[in-house]
């Protein structure tokens, strides 16, 4: 048996078809007894709207894109976990599109997502090609970036403040009597690199003392182990009480090279990062960092896009989200 459709609808109702569309789409206004018979003929046929139709029409899909680098980085996929459970709340469909870092498939994936009507787009990347970003905005589509390292002046993100999160990171190690304190830092050049440095300086000359940084070649885990060699070579002659790295892959690289040379830690100097990634959970000696809320940066960027497709508010700045300090094994009040 066919599928009813609008001219049955219609029919049955004894309407026109423009008067069914007004009830379905509350476009227009609709006296009560044509609208009592629309519904009544809509219930007794069964009739489902076809809703590529309707989005067509309304411009509204009910939908939202999330484009992502790469759903397999542990952060990237926290953050589409919290945009999507709030997406749900506010029944919206999530169409989710990786890129992988290349710019054509970002290209390509902004096309795909305009044609499929979405409403908003949530970008999850890191360092997007600003071509990318062009495209977005000749499209008129509201957007949220979620980049770890890309800044603009109209900006639309939620993150944290970097540098009041290094200098509290920074003031919690100091606190269990670490005096002499050197700081681990990547090769990246972007502003969150020069915010957290700048906020362990901060912490430290409060406490009236002089910032000692190491440079790594790098950010990854590879970096830290590397740049373990050089910090542990002198460690006789020239000790010091803990090490704070820029990020948990350095910190997590700097473990690995003490447990392989025998260097026990936090006995050896204490160590603490920062990301909070799921490695810190695990490895031994459980790593102290400041955890960055990824599930709830996801979750606050989808409720602000919804609030503005709603209406309810634009996006004209820049949500920050507190941060906690997880305490592991790898620090540890001094005696």
């Amino acid at each position: 048996m066919a599928q009813p459709t609008i001219k049955d609808v219609a029919k049955l109702a004894g309407v026109s078809i423009s008067t069914v569309s007004r009830v379905m789409n509350k476009s227009k206004p609709v006296s009560p007894e044509a609208q009592r018979k629309v519904i009544d003929a809509i219930n007794k046929l069964g009739f489902k709207p076809n809703e590529l139709a309707r989005s067509l029409v309304m411009k509204k899909s009910n939908s939202i894109g999330i484009l992502v680098k790469d759903i397999g980085i542990h952060y990237m996929a926290e953050m589409i976990r919290g945009a999507e459970e709030i997406g749900r709340m506010y029944n919206y469909d999530i169409l989710l599109s990786s890129t992988y870092g290349e710019r054509e498939l970002e290209q390509r994936a902004i096309d795909f997502l305009y044609r499929k009507q979405v409403e908003g787009i949530i970008i999850i990347s890191e360092s997007i090609e600003p071509e990318t970003m062009v495209k977005i905005k000749e499209y008129r589509l509201p957007y949220v970036l979620l980049d770890r390292f890309y800044k603009s002046t109209d900006l639309h993100t939620v993150t944290i403040r970097h540098r009041e999160a290094m200098k509290e990171l920074t003031q919690y190690v100091l606190s269990l009597g670490n005096r002499s304190v050197r700081y681990l830092r990547s090769s990246l050049n972007y502003d969150f690199s020069k915010e957290r440095s700048g906020g362990y300086d901060d912490a430290i000359r409060e406490a009236g003392l002089l910032p000692m940084k190491i440079d790594a070649d790098g950010a990854g885990i590879d970096a830290g182990y590397a740049a373990a060699k050089e910090i542990t070579q002198n460690l006789k002659k020239d000790p010091f009480d803990a090490l704070i790295c820029e990020n948990d892959d350095l910190a997590i690289g700097v473990m690995t090279y003490c447990y392989d040379h025998d260097l026990p830690i936090p006995k050896a100097f204490q160590i603490a990062g920062f990301g909070g990634s799921p490695d810190v959970q695990i490895f031994r000696p459980q790593l102290t960092t400041m955890e960055e809320p990824y599930y709830d940066i996801g979750a606050v960027a989808m409720r602000a896009l919804t609030k503005t497709l709603q209406g309810k508010t634009t996006l004209d700045e820049t949500l920050y989200l507190p941060t906690q300090i997880l305490i592991g094994e790898s620090t540890e009040q001094r005696k």
